[in-house]
């Protein structure tokens, strides 16, 4: 037990002083954000430490991968903005001895553009899009804590610019089933591109420090869940002469900025993401949540909208997955999430004791 603990305590260590060293920047392969599952899009975005066999959360943390997702296969598609689109491929696998591993691809089309000269003659057109493939490894160390990293093998090509890279998360998640709950920690995008955009020009990836919790009422069919996100850095707002939100005195036209407790009290929930899910049945969840940070981001004064709320449900009858959910970023900026999962293994079991039940009723 106390091998296990240390090792938990070396994991959290180690990503603290990765995220110290990663702050500021413009980034690179932020597509590696995206939300891959309609249930964690629905959830806010972000770490979820949910202890289930849902395989939609492996790749949003491979700490939670075990053998209760043997077999899965998961497919999931988004209607993003415009003309772009994205989607991507899971299958799970337990091997003895050696852990469970996750296979994915994750794929990004922005859709297609023309091109033109400097003087605005078309040149004919071209297609951007983004591509990472994902190897994930999970073991459970014991009843209460696991570990889990992936591996991304990365590419991107946008007109004549391309560009490879590697990243790696690691994450580490404790479970008490006795009392519902369930913690994860996770450093995310850890890597560099190999081949850059540009010869020479060294770019970063969007790095993460996150922790999720969550936790099902004894008596309730609830579920709650906060996820802390870029934990490595305060300030997750801009307060400057750029604003283009920034008021004015009306007299001294000096800018009015907001004060010191407002600008705390705005970074400190930014960081912050919130979500409940009801279970009114064992195959039935519904789901709502709030990102504050996004809210901030896409926020417009002069009208009220949904920006920073997401909401779903999802449906998961004899080991077959259905899921939705809506995150809303601005009017007429609504994404669409799909996914739908099954459990080869589980199926065929199914069909074997179908199949004997026929059988003996034949006898």
């Amino acid at each position: 037990m106390r091998i296990r603990t240390s090792l938990l305590t070396i994991l959290f260590l180690s990503i603290l002083m990765i995220g110290r060293a990663q702050i500021g920047g413009q980034y690179i392969y932020n597509f590696l954000n995206l939300n891959n599952s309609s249930r964690v899009a629905g959830l806010g975005g972000g770490l979820i430490a949910a202890y289930d066999d849902d395989p939609a959360l492996i790749l949003n943390n491979p700490s939670l991968i075990g053998e209760r997702h043997h077999t899965s296969l998961e497919v999931n598609a988004v209607d993003y903005f415009s003309n772009a689109s994205y989607g991507s491929v899971l299958y799970s696998h337990t091997f003895k001895k050696v852990g469970s591993f996750a296979f994915g691809m994750q794929m990004v089309n922005y859709g297609k553009f023309t091109a033109t000269d400097e003087c605005g003659i078309e040149q004919g057109y071209f297609h951007a899009g983004d591509y990472a493939a994902t190897v994930a490894w999970g073991r459970q160390l014991d009843s209460s804590f696991s570990i889990g990293a992936d591996l991304k093998l990365i590419y991107s090509a946008y007109e004549t610019y391309q560009s490879f890279g590697l990243a790696v998360d690691v994450a580490g998640s404790y479970v008490n089933h006795k009392k519902r709950l369930a913690l994860s920690i996770m450093a995310r995008n850890i890597g560099t591109p190999i081949v850059n955009y540009v010869p020479g020009q060294f770019e970063k990836l969007p790095f993460d420090l996150q922790i999720a919790f969550s936790q099902r009422f004894k008596f309730l069919p609830v579920r709650y869940h906060i996820t802390l996100h870029h934990l490595y850095r305060w300030n997750m707002a801009y307060v400057g002469p750029n604003d283009p939100l920034l008021e004015y005195d009306v007299i001294t036209k000096e800018p009015l900025y907001p004060n010191k407790a407002t600008q705390f009290f705005d970074n400190f929930f930014r960081h912050i993401n919130f979500a409940i899910e009801i279970i009114p049945a064992k195959f039935l969840s519904f789901y709502v949540a709030y990102n504050h940070n996004r809210r901030q981001e896409m926020n417009i004064p002069q009208k009220r909208t949904l920006a920073g709320f997401s909401y779903g449900f999802s449906i998961n009858i004899k080991s077959i997955r259905f899921g939705f959910s809506r995150m809303h970023y601005a009017t007429g900026a609504v994404p669409n999430f799909f996914d739908f999962s099954i459990n080869i293994n589980e199926m065929a079991k199914l069909h074997q004791e179908n199949k004997m039940k026929k059988l003996q009723r034949t006898n």
